[in-house]
């Protein structure tokens, strides 16, 4: 079966008009792209927590971006609710994660250490 009359996304036109290069006209995946690809390069080095952070915020500024920019060309994936909506989960989720991160939390929650404990009496 094939799929037609499918319709792009809303706001899913080049950043910029066809006169400029490809990575220009798409200016706000590729920056996304790029600080996330930083991100991964600082985690490679050994900056655990500081790679997995800038990772985090990438997808935040995604999600910015796509929330108060008209067009943003290949950053626009589903409806803009959507793409903010998941974008901002995934990127909070990620600097949560990494904010609790052991050795040496930056972030202390009582509720997850809680939780540590009930899993390890199960285990007993």
């Amino acid at each position: 079966m094939k799929t037609t009359g499918t319709l792009p996304p809303e706001g899913s036109a080049a950043a910029l008009d066809g006169g400029h290069a490809l990575p220009v006209r798409q200016w706000p995946i590729t920056l996304v792209l790029a600080v996330a690809v930083f991100g991964l390069a600082i985690t490679f080095a050994g900056g655990f927590k500081v790679g997995l952070l800038t990772v985090g915020a990438s997808l935040l500024l995604g999600a910015v971006l796509r929330l108060v920019l008209p067009e943003v060309g290949m950053l626009a994936v589903r409806s803009r609710f959507t793409d903010v909506t998941v974008l901002s989960v995934l990127g909070a989720v990620i600097v949560l994660l990494t904010l609790v991160a052991q050795p040496d939390p930056w972030l202390q929650l009582p509720l997850l250490d809680n939780i540590g404990q009930l899993i390890g009496r199960q285990r007993h």
